[in-house]
């Protein structure tokens, strides 16, 4: 990644935003400690701004226009650089996931999407889809099978999944996707040695994330983030002690999953099951 100085600014809207940002902090004379302060949050977030590696947010947009007396000038180009071909909510959280050296999740009824296949990935938009055209549909498909080849990159990074027992019983696209899905899992498991598949068993009961899906990404020279996501909305938390807190309840679902030798089995029983059904 070029350095901010280096960045062109017309390769796209990010990019752009990067420069320009860059170019009204210099002219105000402050460095991006400096700025960061003033609009409470640390230089180097400033910094993976200008430097075009995150993508800008409107919030933050507002506060330097309104602190470097800009009008909307960053939030125009912002509002450009925030298009994504997935859902608004989800949008930075896969996009940090890209950079990440570890992505620890927990799924409650579903596979996790880095790991899905297309016949169940289509299945699963369909239904929270209903009333949406074939070819929006596709559209998502195709976004989430893209987002599988992180795994096949030279860095990909760690993937650890805790899944729930009830997402190996919930027949999503009918026996013979799950048959395969289940499959492909167990299959992707047993291959990768960065992949770590943990079954959360029915007899664990209670544990902290029955409301909610959460995926924790970690980095080599940024904090933790975790992100909680539901079908249609989801929340990028960033603040430390929240993220502790959901890093500390993953520990507890991770102690009390099956291991991934018998999660392993235990996928492998539930494909045969739905392949056999």
């Amino acid at each position: 990644m070029p350095q901010p100085k280096d960045l062109d600014p017309y390769i796209d809207a990010r990019t752009f935003y990067g420069a320009e940002s860059r170019r009204l902090r210099e002219a105000a004379g402050m460095s991006q400690t400096e700025l960061g302060e003033r609009v409470f949050c640390s230089g180097s977030y400033i910094g993976q701004f200008e430097s075009a590696t995150r993508r800008p947010q409107l919030e933050m947009s507002r506060a330097l226009d309104g602190l470097l007396g800009t009008g909307e000038h960053l939030q125009r180009p912002c509002r450009l650089a925030q298009e994504s071909k997935v859902a608004g909510y989800f949008a930075d959280a896969a996009e940090l996931q890209l950079r990440a050296t570890s992505i620890s999740s927990y799924t409650s009824m579903t596979v996790h999407g880095l790991l899905q296949t297309e016949s169940y990935a289509r299945a699963l938009t369909r239904a929270a889809h209903p009333f949406a055209t074939a070819e929006v549909i596709e559209g998502h498909v195709q976004t989430c099978m893209e987002r599988t080849g992180l795994l096949d990159s030279p860095d990909a990074p760690m993937l650890w999944m805790v899944i729930h027992e009830a997402a190996l019983l919930l027949p999503v696209g009918g026996g013979a996707a799950m048959a395969e899905q289940l499959t492909h899992l167990a299959e992707q498991t047993d291959s990768r040695p960065r992949v770590v598949t943990q079954v959360l068993p029915f007899s664990a009961g209670a544990h902290p994330f029955l409301h909610a899906s959460m995926t924790l990404t970690q980095f080599a020279d940024a904090p933790a983030v975790a992100c909680t996501e539901g079908a249609y909305s989801g929340q990028l938390v960033e603040d430390p002690l929240l993220v502790e807190q959901y890093r500390s309840a993953y520990d507890l679902a991770r102690a009390v999953a099956l291991s991934p030798e018998a999660s392993l089995h235990r996928i492998t029983s539930a494909a045969r099951e739905f392949a056999t059904s």
